[in-house]
């Protein structure tokens, strides 16, 4: 099925009152006769605003040749044919005439089922199924004249549309739901006609790809959208900053010297000592800013920011109940919408004539431009302020983490250079003390010699020393600090980005909430329909008669005065939603933490194998084989269960059916953290909290499934299992994301992209055209937010901040990562990925409070970790309550207690020994001796070192509370340079209205002085009159006044000139309406 278009709707000259149309005959099949009303509203709406509406699928013959008087109606849709080459419309990046930007791109996959053509005969094949107008479109004058060759008496079949129901040219018959689709996207580009923006199509010659539609907007409508978005834009008026002096201005031109080599070379990247006042732009005000060139005025990012506002909010009410792009792409009528890159980013002419796009490659995605600071005003400029805050975020992050590893390599330094110093150390490797320790297994495990374990507690020394507790609360600090430097930073990246006092832009509702909420209204109507029965009965004339004609009346005066009430979703249709949010995320965290507790039982069984294992080498390296391959799989699982719980987070999320995509979004971004920290903490909670506390003691053990035995920590503590826990899962998921999620996938992606699309044919290759930046950019991944990039960095900030205690080097592996994320970011930006709609953000939204939690929730945990994981609190207590001499020396004998093996249960105890005759084995705990009246009880000495541990936990939490906030205090949020330059913009700016309106009091005066000389009849004030002064609201009369002889004066608009009664207070005042509104 096609439609056909006559010469006179597609090649006749325009009519004089821009109706170009004829008579419309349509010729509908079943199937698609539901959008002719659709269609011909449509067509007569385009003649009503004086532009021919253009065929969208246009194939024309040889013989229809347009003639000039149809470049006015086309100047804002056109069909073209594609350039000759790339360097025709300026590299793609232009419409046809190479002068109108491309500022947006629409496309869908377009199958060529069939044709608009032009006919020249008045003949309908018998194919064609033609029904004649009811007269809605009256036939224009000049109908009856002839176009190429067609008579008066073939007038009915010029100008009509036929529905093609055969093949046209070997195409295909049109369905339904492409007939729909088509329908509906001629609506929607009639629209954006309407709004004002400029439409371009390609003359497709292909049977199937994609199609584009490009978009432009004028000077006209980019002024009145950036007027209504309050977009601030800078004015002629500047000001000098203001500059240090003294001391301070050596040190910060120090730092300028110093920082130099490490400046990207991005041009106007200094901004110098001078700015320029801002202001929301107004077309009123025109003169105020410095507009060089109406092209270049707002740059491309604000252009493709204003056509997607034009774009969300225009409308398709007949065709489908929709609103914006976003609903349209959701229901297949679009398959993408995006703006244009730049052009290429690779360089090919000299360096002064690189474009943004080539700037930040070269400067910025490049890793061996790794070193240098990032062009953070050109990443805002290019991609808008949220992704340009979210950059700075992590560079701000990044730099930070500087001291924090310098920090951490001390302390790690420190153990390293005491470990041989270390009496518990010395003391566990000895051979003389001759510990024999009680088995590790039921049965098949033997007696053992603490000394064994002596490589254990060394490594243990390189983390868990004095210094550790030193670092924890450093770090619980730097938390603080870089939440403070990043608010500071912040607000100065607003300032000078000029998005203080912006407004939360007004959002439509997301298409899933719309499509839920017609459901409901359909539901609605249903119900109504079924009670129309309870209506009154009525005449066969359809009069109500009686008291229920009057009372009729009466509900329908009562009616109209009650305003319509806003449908919207309630919590009673979201219930179902909730109800599955709440069973899921439960089901995920029992999911998270069966995961732990199989690898935990992976543990027992491989350990209880080992041990039974004749070979002396494999018993020997139970505890490091057992340990390494548990966090293997601990690694792979939390790799998995990342990519399960992102999909389950947002089909829950889904579910909800949140108004607006803000709401979407930070619902999204907490279900995602939660389940994403769950996962990823589990294992090292366990190891940290868990592990070694329900064991048991010898001769009453805690068993699993009744055979296994609960796993004990390490003879030297279970810090370092904590250490090689954290640092394999923080290492792994680094690089394994980094190198295999960010690059890997991304380039699969690209692969079956390229894979779908059918091999073209020889003769297609020759027919090829070059490819226009709109095919380079539709053929890159679509940009899909800015929540895994964040995801990524915060769970890595509770790795560096919240069990630091137990891995120093962790800020330093942080730091490594983050130096090859922001180039891995960078390039995927700019090189990978679709260019996003520059949005605003005045901040990092929601990820501010989940990193400020974690912050508070570090220092919780580092005090329980020091406290409880760690062996510091023991040792503390031993030295200075135990010790006989001070020292530390006989701490490792004090933390062992003594059991008797006859105390064994049957079966538990070794089947044999190499150790000779044992009686006693020990084991660490603080426990009675069994010859004491409360054997195998806690002793003192455990009631003391738990005491004294939670005592720590008390003080060391309020100790940095307190100095937290000592550091929020100290640091204000706001530089005291920006607030003075706030002020003094401030300033500036009401001097700068002033001394407009000054000047617009002073014309007025010169036009009535003007008008007096003129007009010497008329009555002219005195000089001892003042001269009218106008009213902010009133206006000159449009008429002769009393005693004015001449004609009509043109109307001019004043403002408030109140503030400038001074000057003319000394002037007697005539009392006049005008006065007395502005006299002070």
């Amino acid at each position: 099925m096609a439609l056909r278009r006559s010469p006179s709707s597609t090649c006749a000259e325009p009519c004089p009152n821009g109706a170009g149309l004829s008579r419309v005959s349509t010729a509908l099949s079943e199937s698609s006769s539901i959008h002719s009303d659709a269609l011909c509203h449509l067509n007569r709406e385009l003649s009503g605003i004086g532009l021919k509406p253009m065929p969208y699928n246009v194939l024309e013959p040889e013989g229809c040749k347009e003639e000039p008087g149809a470049e006015e109606s086309q100047s804002l849709l056109q069909v073209v044919d594609a350039p000759a080459s790339p360097q025709a419309s300026s590299e793609g990046l232009y419409f046809c005439d190479g002068q109108r930007k491309v500022d947006y791109v629409l496309v869908f996959h377009h199958r060529r089922h069939g044709s608009l053509r032009c006919t020249g005969t008045s003949s309908v094949s018998q194919d064609q199924l033609s029904i004649v107008s009811n007269g809605n479109f009256p036939p224009p004058a000049g109908s009856d004249a002839r176009r190429g060759g067609v008579r008066r008496e073939e007038a009915a079949s010029v100008g009509e549309v036929f529905m093609e129901l055969g093949m046209v040219r070997g195409s295909e018959p049109m369905e339904a739901a492409d007939h729909e689709m088509h329908l509906i996207r001629q609506e929607f580009e009639a629209n954006l006609l309407e709004a004002g923006l400029e439409v371009e199509r390609d003359r497709e010659t292909k049977t199937h790809g994609p199609s584009f539609t490009r978009i432009h907007a004028p000077w006209p409508v980019l002024c009145r959208e950036a007027e209504f978005l309050k977009i601030k834009v800078p004015t002629k008026q500047s000001y000098e900053l203001k500059e240090e002096s003294g001391f301070g201005s050596s040190m910060s031109t120090v730092w300028r010297k110093l920082k130099q080599p490490f400046q990207p070379n991005v041009p106007h990247q200094d901004h110098g000592s001078t700015k320029f006042l801002s202001h929301c732009f107004s077309r009123d005000k025109l003169h105020m800013y410095n507009i060089t060139s109406k092209d270049t005025f707002f740059d491309n990012a604000t252009r493709g920011r204003i056509v997607y506002e034009i774009l969300r909010r225009t409308v398709c009410v007949r065709t489908c109940q929709t609103i914006g792009i976003s609903t349209l792409i959701a229901k297949g009528v679009y398959d993408a919408a995006f703006p244009l890159h730049d052009g290429d980013y690779k360089v090919t002419g000299h360096l002064e004539e690189r474009n943004d796009r080539q700037v930040l490659f070269e400067e910025w995605a490049r890793y061996s431009a790794f070193y240098k600071y990032q062009p953070i005003d050109l990443v805002r400029k290019y991609f808008g302020e949220k992704i340009g805050l979210y950059f700075a975020w992590l560079g701000v992050y990044t730099q930070l983490l500087i001291p924090a590893s310098i920090v951490g390599i001390i302390v790690f330094g420190y153990g390293v250079a005491t470990v041989d110093t270390n009496i518990p150390s010395l003391e566990m490797c000895d051979e003389r003390l001759n510990f024999t320790m009680c088995p590790l297994c039921d049965g098949a495990c033997d007696y053992w010699h603490l000394s064994t374990a002596c490589g254990t507690a060394r490594a243990s020394h390189l983390f868990d020393n004095p210094a550790t507790v030193f670092f924890a609360i450093f770090m619980s600090l730097w938390a603080v600090l870089f939440l403070e430097h990043w608010k500071r930073r912040q607000i100065s990246l607003s300032f000078s980005w000029d998005l203080t006092g912006i407004e939360e832009d007004e959002e439509h509702p997301r298409p899933k909430y719309e499509t839920i909420l017609l459901q409901k209204r359909q539901r609605k109507q249903k119900k109504k329909k079924k009670k129309k029965k309870n209506e009154p009965e009525k005449q066969e004339d359809g009069t109500v008669t009686g008291k229920d004609r009057w009372r009729q009346k009466l509900l329908s005066a009562m009616a109209a005065g009650v305003p319509t009430v806003i449908e919207k979703l309630t919590w009673k249709d979201r219930l179902p939603g909730y109800f599955m949010n709440i069973s899921s995320i439960l089901f995920m965290f029992g999911l998270t933490f069966s995961a732990v507790f199989g690898v935990i039982i992976y543990r027992i069984t491989v350990s209880a194998l080992m041990a039974m294992s004749p070979d002396p080498e494999t018993k020997s390296n139970v505890r490091v084989t057992v340990t390494a391959t548990a966090v293997i799989i601990n690694l792979v699982v939390i790799l998995i269960l990342d990519e399960i719980y992102g999909a389950v987070a947002l089909w829950l999320t889904e579910l909800e059916i949140p108004k607006t995509e803000t709401n979407f979004e930070e619902r999204l971004i907490l279900k995602a953290f939660l389940l994403k920290f769950m996962n990823a903490y589990a294992p090292i909670f366990y190891v940290a909290f868990f592990k070694g506390r329900f064991a048991g003691r010898p001769g009453s053990y805690v068993y699993v499934f009744n055979d296994y035995r609960m796993e004990e920590c390490a003879p030297g503590g279970c810090l370092i299992e904590l250490c090689i826990q954290l640092s394999i899962i923080m290492l792994g998921k680094q690089l394994i994301q980094n190198n295999i999620f960010e690059i890997g996938i991304p380039k699969l992606k690209k692969l079956i992209r390229a894979l779908k699309d059918k091999e073209p044919t020889q003769k297609e290759k020759d027919e090829e055209r070059p490819p226009q930046q709109w095919n380079l950019d539709y053929a890159l991944a679509p940009f899909e937010g800015l929540t895994p990039e964040y995801m990524e960095m915060i769970i890595q900030f509770g790795f560096v901040s919240l069990f630091v205690a137990s891995f120093p080097l962790a800020p330093l592996f942080a730091l490594l990562n983050n130096v090859i994320e922001i180039r891995l970011d960078a390039r995927k930006f700019v090189t990978e990925l679709r260019r996003p709609v520059a949005a605003r953000a005045k901040d990092i939204g929601i990820w501010y409070n989940i990193l400020s939690g974690m912050g508070k929730l570090s220092v919780i945990i580092n005090a329980f970790v020091i406290s409880f994981t760690s062996d510091f609190i023991p040792r503390l207590v031993y030295q200075y309550m135990y010790s006989q001499t001070g020292t530390m020396h006989g701490f490792i004998d004090h933390t062992l207690s003594f059991f008797n093996v006859s105390n064994f249960k049957p079966g538990t105890a070794p089947h044999s020994s190499d150790h000779g005759d044992i009686t006693v084995c020990r084991y660490k705990d603080y426990r009675e001796p069994p010859w004491s009246s409360d054997a195998y009880q806690f002793s003192k000495q455990y009631w003391s070192v738990l005491s004294a541990r939670l005592a720590f936990v008390i003080l060391f939490q309020n100790l940095v509370m307190f100095l937290s906030l000592m550091v929020a205090w100290v640091i204000p949020d706001v530089p005291k340079t920006i607030v003075e330059q706030l002020k003094r913009e401030k300033k500036l700016l009401v001097d700068l209205f002033l001394q407009e309106e000054k000047e617009k009091f002073q014309l007025i005066q010169s036009l009535f002085v003007k008008d007096a000389t003129l007009h010497p009849k008329s009555q002219s004030p005195t000089p001892g009159q003042a001269f009218p002064v106008l009213g902010r609201y009133s206006t000159l009369p449009s008429g002769p006044t009393a005693g004015d002889g001449g004609g009509p004066r043109a109307r001019c608009r004043a403002a408030s000139f109140s503030q400038f009664s001074e000057r003319i207070s000394s002037l007697p005042r005539k009392e006049n309406a005008n006065s007395k509104h502005t006299a002070v």
